[in-house]
């Protein structure tokens, strides 16, 4: 065969692949995504909340175009069933928690059945008498294992937390320490340390006491032990306690005075537990 022949074939192998690259660019079709979620929030309670959801919507799509996941979100928790449910990898509690029955039941089935969940802050708060009473044992003594809250620090603030296990994937690429964004600091009713189920991924670092500035003494914590993420190794999840933006509380403003995505060590953290219940890595 000749140099020219040779040459020829080249060529029109080339102008072939390049024409189909062109058609196909221009159908605009994408990859279909790794794995859908599905994000509920309800939007309502507290400001410095309703504040961390928006942010929470905004920062979730488009970290999905970036890393080709769906990302749906809704505040019609009449969605909380299985028919709807089925459609997901991964469901995400941005604020509150599922109150009636039958949302209760799609819930605990689509987790039993291998579902991923990730959960906020808010969403694990409960405290007998309030808005949000602990009626719910499967939910806040079994999946998440830390019973009801039992005080938080304020005003929110930051915290440096310390990474108490690199071996899970979603903090295999997490420092040693990192400053977390302002947040708003809860502990619990129960000692999750006590608890065979837990994995305790990060708490907070004893270089942050004092933390928080009151005026309340019992809302500055000066010593403890404070789990912020974990996991229950029955269950495919991941709990973290950050959520909760600074408003302008003191002025009456209403002015957003931080917020959570512009931590990058901290987002890793979210986007590596997000693969990890979307796709298992």
């Amino acid at each position: 065969m000749s140099i020219s022949a040779v040459s020829g074939r080249t060529l029109f192998l080339l102008l072939f692949m390049f024409c189909t690259f062109s058609i196909s660019s221009a159908s605009g079709k994408n990859p279909a995504p790794e794995f859908s979620v599905i994000a509920f929030y309800t939007g309502i309670n507290d400001a410095a909340h309703v504040s961390f959801v928006h942010e929470s919507n905004r920062w979730f799509a488009e970290m999905s175009a970036k890393y080709n996941f769906r990302y749906d979100s809704t505040n019609n928790w009449d969605n909380m069933n299985e028919d709807f449910l089925s459609r997901y990898q991964v469901v995400i509690f941005l604020d509150t928690r599922p109150d009636s029955a039958y949302q209760r039941e799609a819930f605990r089935k689509y987790i039993e059945k291998g579902g991923g969940w990730m959960g906020f802050h808010f969403c694990a708060f409960a405290l007998t008498p309030s808005a949000y009473p602990q009626n719910w044992d499967w939910y806040h003594k079994q999946f998440l294992g830390a019973g009801q809250y039992s005080g938080n620090t304020w005003a929110p603030t930051t915290a440096v937390l310390r990474t108490e296990d690199k071996k899970h994937p979603s903090t295999r690429h997490m420092p040693k320490t990192f400053t977390a964004s302002p947040n708003e600091w809860y502990k619990w009713e129960s000692d999750l340390r006590n608890n065979p189920d837990i994995r305790i991924l990060m708490s907070i670092d004893s270089s942050s006491f004092p933390l928080g500035t009151g005026p309340k003494p019992h809302e500055i914590w000066h010593s403890g032990y404070y789990p912020v993420v974990w996991t229950n190794t029955k269950f495919k999840m991941l709990y973290i306690n950050m959520g909760h933006n600074i408003i302008d509380y003191d002025n009456k403003t209403g002015k957003e005075l931080s917020k959570t995505y512009v931590n990058e060590t901290q987002n890793k953290l979210i986007i590596d537990g997000l693969f990890w219940l979307g796709k298992g890595k």
